[in-house]
C-alpha cells in the first residue's frame, strides 16, 4: 500500500497535473453554477480533451470538473434560489434564506467547507476502503433499491415548512409526473398524448429550472421595489461563522459526509438522493429541527457534505469492479477504456501508478476546490448587490439556455416554462416545490425496482422483509415517518 501511495504521489504531484487540477476545478465550478450545465455534462464535454493526455492527467481533470461542478451548483442556489445542479436543491432551502438575511458570504463559505469535508471523506474512502466498500455495494439488488427510494419519499415531511398534507400531495404528484413516457415493463407509452417528445419522459433539469428559477424571477418583478434596487440589503458580518458554530456542526459535517460516501458506492443512487437523506437525518438528530428551511447553516452542511461525499464514493465500485456508481462515473469508465485501461481488480496490479495517481489527484482537487471556493465567496456574494433588472434578465436567459443545453431540444424549453407556471402558482398558494422534484427523481427508481422485485419473487411482496438490507432500510423509513411525532410527544412530556 505504501509503495503504491508513493507511486500515486509521484504521478499526481507534477507541476502539470497540479495545474490541470486547479484549471479543471475552476471550470467545474463555473459549469456547476450555470443552471442546466450539470457536472455530468462537464465531465462528458471534457473527455475528448483528455484523449491526447497522459491517463493520470486526464483522470485528474475529470475529477476536477466533477467535484467542482457538484460544489458549483450551490452558488446560484444560495444566491439566486436557482440551483445550478439537481444536487444543490437541498442546499438552496437554507442557503437562499441566509442570503435574504444578508448572510450570503457565510452561506457560501459554509457550502465550500462542507463540500471540502465531504470530498476529503470520499477521497479517504477511495484510497483506503475501495475493496470492502465495493463488496458492500454488490449486496444491493432491486428490493434494496426500492426500499431506499421509499425511504427517500419519507423525507417529504422535512421539505415542508407549512402543511405536511400539501407536501405529500405535491410529492406524489411528482411521482405521477415521473410515469410519463414508456412503461418500463411493457414498453408502451403512458400519458404521452401522442407527443413524440414525451416518450422519454420529462427532462429533470428543465423541470428543476422551471420550478425554482422562473418563479423566483417573477416574485422579484412583482415586489414593490425600483428597478435599480438590489436583491437584498447590506451583506452582514465576516465570511466565516463563529468557531463555536463550527464546533456545533462538527457531527453534522462528519455524519453527512459518511452518508454521502455510502450512498455514492451504491450504483445508480447518485449525488441527488444523498442530500435528501442526509438533510432528513440532520434534521431528525438536531436540537432545533423546526429551524431547518428557515436559513441556518445546518441544512447547507448536510446537503453539501453529502453530495460531495458521493463523488469519490461513486468511483469505488468503478475502479474495483468496473461498475460505475453514477453518470459521471460511467463517463470515467469510457475515459479509462479509451486509454486502454480496464477497470477491475487487475487494474490495481497492472497500472497502480494510474489508480493511485487518480486517488492522490482526488485529494489535490479537494484542496483546489477549497481554495477557489473561499477565494471566490466574497466575489460571488456581490452578485446579490446587482440591480433587480439585471438579476431577473440573468435568470431568464440562463433558464432558457440551461433547458436547451442538455438535449438541444426546444421542447425542453416548453417543459421548463410549464413547470415555471406550475411553480409560480404553487409558491403563491403555499405548496412547497422541493417535494415535486423528489417525486420526479425517486419515481422511476421506485417503479423500476418494484417491477424487478416482483419478478424476482413471483409477485410475492414478502421479499422486502426476508432480505436483511431491505428490512433494515424499511425500518429506517418507518422511523423517519414516526420520528417527528415522537419528538412532539417528548416535548409534551417535558412540559
Amino acid at each position: 500500500m505504501i509503495e503504491n501511495i508513493a507511486l500515486g504521489l509521484t504521478a499526481a504531484l507534477t507541476p502539470w497535473n497540479l495545474l490541470a487540477a486547479v484549471a479543471s476545478t475552476m471550470a467545474g465550478i463555473i459549469v456547476g453554477a450555470l443552471p442546466g450545465l450539470t457536472a455530468t455534462m462537464g465531465v462528458a464535454l471534457l473527455v475528448p480533451v483528455t484523449f491526447s493526455m497522459e491517463p493520470v492527467t486526464g483522470l485528474i481533470m475529470l475529477s476536477g470538473i466533477y467535484c467542482g461542478g457538484i460544489y458549483g451548483g450551490s452558488i446560484t442556489g444560495i444566491l439566486l434560489h436557482t440551483p445550478g445542479t439537481p444536487a444543490a436543491i437541498m442546499t438552496m432551502l437554507d442557503g437562499h434564506k441566509m442570503t435574504q438575511k444578508g448572510m450570503a458570504k457565510q452561506a457560501l463559505s459554509t457550502a465550500v467547507l462542507a463540500s471540502f469535508c465531504g470530498g476529503m471523506m470520499s477521497s479517504v474512502a477511495l484510497l483506503f476502503l475501495s475493496p470492502p466498500l465495493a463488496a458492500f455495494a454488490l449486496r444491493f439488488g432491486p428490493p434494496e433499491y426500492f426500499c431506499l427510494a421509499l425511504f427517500g419519499m419519507t423525507i417529504i415531511s422535512s421539505l415542508t415548512t407549512g402543511s405536511v398534507v400539501k407536501g405529500l400531495i405535491v410529492g406524489f404528484f411528482g411521482v405521477f409526473l415521473s410515469t410519463i413516457g414508456l412503461d418500463p415493463s411493457l414498453g408502451l407509452p403512458r400519458y404521452t398524448f401522442d407527443v413524440p417528445d414525451l416518450m422519454s419522459g420529462l427532462d429533470l433539469v428543465s423541470a428543476l429550472i422551471g420550478l425554482f428559477s422562473i418563479p423566483e424571477a417573477l416574485s422579484l418583478i412583482t415586489k414593490r421595489m425600483s428597478a435599480e434596487e438590489s436583491l437584498i440589503g447590506e451583506i452582514k458580518g465576516s465570511m466565516f461563522l463563529k468557531l463555536s458554530e463550527y464546533w456545533r456542526l462538527a457531527t453534522n459535517f462528519i455524519k453527512s459526509s459518511i452518508i454521502g460516501v455510502v450512498i455514492g458506492i451504491i450504483p445508480a443512487a447518485g449525488p441527488v438522493i444523498a442530500p435528501f437523506i442526509s438533510y432528513r437525518e440532520a434534521q431528525r438528530s438536531s436540537k432545533i429541527p423546526e429551524k431547518f428551511g428557515t436559513g441556518i447553516p445546518d441544512g447547507i452542511v448536510a446537503s453539501e457534505a453529502s453530495n460531495n461525499g458521493v463523488t469519490g464514493g461513486s468511483l469505488v465500485p468503478l475502479v474495483t469492479l468496473g461498475i460505475p456508481g453514477d453518470a459521471p462515473a460511467a463517463i470515467y469508465l469510457g475515459a479509462l477504456t479509451i486509454h486502454g485501461l480496464q477497470p477491475g481488480p487487475l487494474l490495481f496490479q497492472k497500472s497502480p501508478q494510474v489508480v493511485y495517481g487518480l486517488f492522490v489527484g482526488f485529494f489535490v482537487v479537494q484542496f483546489a476546490m477549497l481554495a477557489l471556493g473561499l477565494w471566490g465567496s466574497r466575489l460571488f456574494a456581490q452578485v446579490v448587490r446587482l440591480p433587480k433588472t439585471i438579476i431577473v434578465t440573468f435568470i431568464f436567459f440562463f433558464s432558457i439556455i440551461g433547458s436547451l443545453a442538455m438535449n438541444g431540444n426546444v421542447f425542453d424549453v416548453w417543459v421548463m416554462l410549464s413547470f415555471a407556471v406550475l411553480g409560480y402558482f404553487m409558491k403563491r398558494y403555499g405548496f412547497p416545490a422541493a417535494p415535486i422534484v423528489l417525486g420526479l427523481i425517486l419515481g422511476p427508481m421506485l417503479e423500476d425496482n418494484l417491477v424487478a422485485s416482483m419478478a424476482m419473487s413471483c409477485n410475492n411482496p414478502i421479499i422486502f422483509v426476508t432480505r436483511p438490507l431491505s428490512l433494515i432500510i424499511l425500518c429506517l423509513a418507518a422511523l423517519s415517518l414516526v420520528a417527528p411525532y415522537l419528538g412532539n410527544l417528548k416535548r409534551m412530556f417535558k412540559k
